[in-house]
């Protein structure tokens, strides 16, 4: 069973950045969070949907520093109007950013969220698209993080996979959340 969803305008790519998704140090499962973003990167573009590839500036000696390797952007973006990058310090994606002023000006009403790390900057950014009063979309299997440490005295270990469900449990009710990656649609701004 498939989960309908109606079409977004926009896709949010979170921080698919080189150190998180490639190497020793990627997160658990890159492989499928590549595969399923480049799907929605894909389509997005084919319909003229607005792409925007949000990219974590680190702090000095982090594996996101400006200038790194591990800093790069993943997937390639492509030169036109309608794919911008978006460099950020924060979490969330609109603090500090032309982020809210770019999707208004292109009508973008629905966003598609995707990246890591699904507790921190994709859900911040989730939220905040909410509070924005856009429509979220979070397909289930196109964002991923790491696992969560033991802590003695706090807890066992927490799979990545739990985390990130949590994750998308904890922005409640109005975010939308099918299953996979490609039961969701795209079209223009200002369309569907």
């Amino acid at each position: 069973m498939t989960d309908h969803v109606a079409p977004v305008q926009a896709l949010l790519l979170v921080d698919v950045q080189t150190a998180f998704v490639s190497g020793a140090e990627a997160v658990p499962d890159a492989a499928r969070l590549l595969r399923h973003s480049r799907d929605l990167l894909d389509r997005a573009r084919t319909s003229g949907a607005l792409v925007v590839h949000l990219q974590n500036d680190g702090p000095p000696g982090a594996a996101d520093e400006p200038g790194t390797p591990g800093w790069e952007l993943f997937l390639p973006v492509e030169d036109h109007g309608r794919e911008v990058v978006v460099r950020k310090t924060e979490d969330d994606g609109f603090d500090g950013t032309a982020l809210g002023a770019l999707l208004d000006r292109a009508g973008v009403r629905a966003v598609a969220v995707c990246g890591v790390m699904s507790e921190m900057c994709v859900a911040a950014t989730a939220r905040a698209a909410l509070a924005r009063g856009h429509r979220v979309v979070l397909p289930h299997d196109a964002h991923a993080t790491y696992d969560i440490p033991a802590r003695p005295g706090v807890s066992d270990a927490v799979p990545a996979v739990t985390v990130s469900r949590v994750a998308e449990w904890s922005l409640g009710d109005e975010v939308e959340i099918p299953a996979h990656a490609a039961d969701v649609p795209f079209s223009s701004a200002g369309h569907g």
